[in-house]
């Protein structure tokens, strides 16, 4: 019979009893914290910044078709993702290594992205539909098995600082790839400047479009490349000699033991609960912030670009930040004070206008002001860095949480579950801006819905207890 203890973890359980060192070697922690540098890429070339716009514009038959089978293959993909990672992460947690599930999925995501070379304009759209499935599943998995190994290679007291980092250098790397992309593939051509080639890189060719099809390769290989550090040089957890199917067949019964036992992780349920409500709202305002700024003031894929950029760059910066402040106050705190701070910026954000600040101020703009140079475009600018320094704390800590309060023998299990809420909820706060932008023709009212979600999320993470959960076994 399982007993399910929550509070501390008993003393026959600690891994990280180690007389005071890490469980893991700086060497180790530096090559976990490159896995983030290796999975970025992807989320900024493929699924933000330079792919969606080639497959909305250019390979749909209109943009109307291509943003709707866009959420379609977004959909598919996080349906897939909340069936296969509990199920997944339970036959990893009886097998006991991950390398050898994170192998398998980085290939699979890898296999994906190079599949996008082949998105040719005028073909089917279903091949390139089945390889960004293909790359987003590969990717969430690889994700759920790599955060798992976090506690097991550093402490409690530590944790929160390498999630922080390593949020930071993700989001570093999506900079510079994104940069790297539009200097020597996007620009050339375009733009005249002693930095920029006069042709596209590899002798790419723009008019059959192989500029934009290039960057599903291009994160397929940074992703394998950067995520050798972790495969070769982070220690894994040892082997509990089972084969395929006996992992499955335990995983299996560990799955169902956990989804019946939920209910006595009272604590983790709560926290999953609230970070479903609070990470959904702030995903909504990353995706539809953008289009708000693009209609508001004209901007078109350069200014974009540039918004995309800074946003990420503040952003890294308040992961960085979030990590050391994570380390001194805990991931709680670090999440009510970062989630307060996300509400009041974006509420400053809904306030302007072309030509209106805060509501209420009208300010005078030239009908043939350019881009970044009236004052409600630097403040919407402003703003929205603060908001991007908010976000960062969000997303390391709140993973960092999950990993203090999760039982340590059932880390992937519970990070499964963790990617499981995450995912089979993602719908919501998309859903409840497109019903009421079009009930109220306002995107303002639209985006609205937003705050409800994030206030109720942060309640409910009041009443959370950052203390380990543990099962124990009579």
């Amino acid at each position: 019979m399982s007993v399910i203890v929550e509070g501390a973890v008993p003393e026959i359980q600690p891994p990280h009893d180690t007389g005071g060192r890490e469980p893991a070697s700086n060497v180790a922690q530096g090559a976990w914290i490159l896995y983030e540098w290796a999975n970025q890429t992807y989320f900024s070339l493929i699924t933000i910044f330079l792919f969606p716009p080639f497959f909305t514009q250019v390979l749909a038959d209109n943009p109307i078709q291509g943003q709707a089978y866009w959420g379609y293959v977004q959909a598919t993909a996080g349906i897939s993702i909340a069936l296969m990672s509990p199920l997944l992460g339970a036959m990893a947690d009886a097998a006991g290594p991950r390398k050898p599930w994170i192998v398998f999925s980085t290939l699979f995501c890898a296999a994906g992205c190079f599949g996008l070379w082949f998105a040719v304009p005028g073909q089917p759209l279903l091949p390139v539909a089945l390889a960004l499935v293909v790359a987003a599943i590969g990717m969430e998995l690889t994700i759920i098995f790599a955060n798992a190994m976090l506690p097991t290679i550093a402490s409690d007291r530590r944790i929160g600082l390498l999630s922080g980092i390593g949020i930071g250098v993700g989001q570093l790397a999506a900079i510079v790839a994104l940069i790297l992309v539009l200097l020597f593939l996007q620009l050339p051509g375009e733009v005249s400047a002693p930095f920029i080639p006069d042709e596209p890189l590899f002798g790419l060719s723009k008019e059959a479009h192989e500029t934009d099809r290039i960057v599903g390769p291009i994160s397929g290989l940074w992703f394998v490349v950067f995520m050798l550090p972790l495969l070769l040089l982070v220690p894994d957890q040892a082997t509990r000699g089972l084969n395929r199917r006996q992992a499955a067949r335990e995983g299996l019964f560990r799955l169902w033991q956990t989804l019946k036992s939920v209910k006595h992780f009272r604590n983790v349920g709560i926290y999953l609960a609230a970070r479903m409500l609070f990470y959904d709202g702030m995903t909504a305002i990353f995706v539809f912030g953008g289009i708000l700024a693009a209609s508001l003031f004209g901007w078109g894929a350069m200014e974009m670009a540039v918004y995309g950029i800074w946003v990420t760059l503040f952003a890294a910066f308040g992961a960085f930040v979030g990590g050391w402040v994570d380390l001194r106050i805990g991931s709680k705190k670090t999440l009510i004070r970062s989630l307060v701070g996300v509400i009041v910026t974006f509420l400053i954000l809904l306030s302007f206008d072309r030509d209106r600040i805060f509501y209420v101020i009208e300010i005078p703009v030239a009908a043939d002001a350019g881009a970044f140079t009236t004052l409600p475009q630097q403040l919407f600018l402003l703003t929205v860095g603060l908001f991007g320094m908010m976000v960062g704390p969000v997303i390391a800590s709140s993973r960092t949480m999950m990993a203090r309060i999760a039982p340590r023998e059932m880390m992937t299990e519970f990070f499964g579950l963790f990617a499981l809420v995450g995912k089979a909820t993602a719908w919501i706060a998309p859903l409840l801006i497109g019903i009421v932008t079009e009930a109220t023709q306002n995107q303002r009212y639209g985006l609205m819905v937003v705050v409800p979600l994030i206030l109720v999320g942060l309640i409910g993470l009041v009443f959370v207890k950052e203390e380990r959960a543990s099962a124990v076994v009579h």
